[in-house]
């Protein structure tokens, strides 16, 4: 390990106005709660219905998973500090939450374009599909997705612990990231600034030209289909797209620096920590009506009553009762 002498930082968070503090905990409360129970309600659908069968919803159903794990990285520190007097992290936990927020967003980033290639394989190679998108094929791509993310996430971690922090310890953001601890350290860091930009902000960069190539292709096959099968993959294809530019955009605009943007950067980060994992579950679901009907099947009462839930229902009519 680098030199150290810092144990522990204090986190500025994303504001320093009092007032707001109480009505952006009670927001960001709000918007935690939303993601997991979204995410959950998507996983736990997709695991109980015959979906999971589709590789489309095997990706997705883990798309989800790595959203409530990535936000869970960040959301609850970020919501206790807000009505924290002393926002303060230890060394050790603020390197794990760097590793963890870059290894669960990095590997949210490879499961984006496992997504993609599966829309392209289902939309251009339409006969070839359940051979290119085998069981093994998606297990083999969820797998490089992990590795990937893993080697990333282990380069940011082995550049900062390399470095010595001897002076301020005030990180300006809400959680720790590369670039607000390469302001901090003691020594000349451009070298590493210019490493990282090229390694994250060229990674973020490149996948999302990959992506936007992909749906380029896939929606231009889209001509030849008919006016039905055109509707279901813009309808599937809108969704994974909509979620590429939440996700990417903000990431871009925070990798590749524009300027010395730290503030903005807080705002940017705010959008792929939270406000993306909550859109995410509405917009799978609220333009899909395969993942409605397996809802339906999943959630409704015919399976409720012949289940092991029925240990709930005096719960249930007492909640009825207290209605009335």
């Amino acid at each position: 390990m680098g030199h150290m002498n810092i144990t522990e930082f204090i986190l500025l968070g994303l504001f320093s106005d009092e007032d707001a503090k109480v009505a952006c905990f009670v927001l960001f409360t709000l918007c935690y709660v939303a993601i997991l129970s979204g995410n959950l309600l998507i996983l736990l659908t997709i695991r109980g219905s015959h979906l999971s069968e589709q590789p489309m919803y095997f990706f997705l159903s883990y798309l989800s998973f790595m959203d409530v794990c990535f936000t869970s990285t960040v959301g609850p520190k970020l919501i206790t500090d807000l009505l924290a007097q002393r926002k303060t992290i230890s060394y050790n936990s603020c390197m794990a939450q760097m590793f963890y927020a870059h290894f669960f967003g990095a590997t949210e980033i490879f499961i984006l374009v496992a997504m993609a290639y599966d829309r392209y394989a289902a939309i251009c190679r339409p006969l070839h599909y359940m051979i290119i998108m085998s069981r093994q094929m998606c297990y083999g791509l969820l797998v490089a997705s992990i590795i990937g993310a893993f080697v990333h996430s282990i380069m940011q971690v082995l550049i900062i612990v390399e470095l010595p922090f001897c002076g301020p310890n005030q990180i300006d953001h809400y959680f720790c990231d590369v670039f607000p601890l390469l302001k901090l350290a003691c020594t000349d860091t451009r070298l590493w600034s210019i490493v990282i930009i090229s390694s994250t902000g060229v990674l973020s960069i490149l996948t999302f030209v990959a992506l936007v190539i992909s749906y380029i292709i896939i929606l231009s096959t889209l001509r030849t289909h008919s006016i039905q099968g055109r509707r279901k993959a813009l309808s599937t294809c809108g969704s994974h797209i909509t979620v590429v530019f939440m996700f990417f955009l903000p990431l871009i605009f925070t990798y590749v620096p524009m300027a010395d943007s730290v503030s903005h950067d807080k705002v940017f980060a705010l959008f792929y920590t939270m406000i993306a994992p909550m859109f995410n579950p509405l917009i799978y679901t609220l333009r899909n009506a395969d993942m409605k009907n397996a809802m339906r099947k999943v959630w409704c009462w015919d399976r409720l009553l012949n289940s092991k839930i029925i240990l709930f229902l005096p719960a249930i009519s007492l909640m009825h009762c207290l209605k009335r």
